[in-house]
């Protein structure tokens, strides 16, 4: 499996794509904003997007998902439906408290909720969903066995962790779900944070201050 990290918006999210190098079928992850520049690239990478695949509900992840699937027809998986609360009008209400610049306008709602244990297949590649819980009630995380690559959304940064203090944030809850379900996968995951620096399991357990 092959990878591009595409920085995006003054949040400096990373939208990421995944795509399966026998059969360039892929799946673009949290495209939070300036969707030209995402569709852009993956014409120029020759990608056929199959899903667009977000990890949560906060703007910056998913500001510009709806445009994106729609100018490449497909449909949005994800998140897990705690988060249903910030789609909709809690969509436009992120926008208004962070200033942030929304591409569209119109309230949204994945085309289908993802659940812990789902699969994600593309080419021959799969991606397993992992409910982990803590930056926001239905937030998850998508890992890729074979290539041992983990996209984890704003749970894990390298050197930090996810905020807790928005709605449905909790510390307990964040930080069981890095112990429980991310250190498990092996010291040698390559972590894509949803923010930030790559990283891996390795690292975070010997030198994350939250985790140690």
């Amino acid at each position: 499996m092959k990878y591009k990290i595409l920085p995006v918006t003054n949040f400096v999210q990373n939208c990421t794509i995944f795509w399966c190098e026998k059969t360039n079928e892929g799946v673009v992850i949290d495209p939070g904003g300036e969707s030209a520049n995402i569709l852009q690239t993956i014409k120029e990478l020759n990608v056929k997007i199959k899903y667009v695949l977000l990890t949560h509900g906060h703007i910056d992840h998913i500001g510009s998902a709806k445009i994106v699937a729609d100018a490449l027809g497909v449909e949005i998986l994800g998140s897990q439906q705690s988060d249903e609360f910030l789609y909709n009008d809690g969509l436009l209400q992120q926008a208004n408290m962070f200033y942030f610049p929304l591409e569209n306008p119109t309230a949204f709602q994945p085309n289908k909720w993802l659940n812990d244990g789902d699969k994600v297949n593309f080419g021959e590649e799969t991606l397993e969903v992992l409910l982990v819980p803590g930056h926001t009630p239905g937030h998850i995380a998508f890992y890729n066995k074979n290539a041992k690559i983990l996209q984890c959304g704003d749970v894990l940064f390298k050197g930090s962790i996810g905020r807790t203090d928005f709605p449905g944030g909790n510390f307990e809850t964040l930080i069981n779900s890095i112990n429980s379900k991310l250190f498990p996968l092996g010291d040698d995951v390559l972590v894509i944070p949803g923010h930030g620096e790559i990283t891996t399991i390795a690292d975070e357990k010997q030198f994350n201050p939250f985790l140690r």
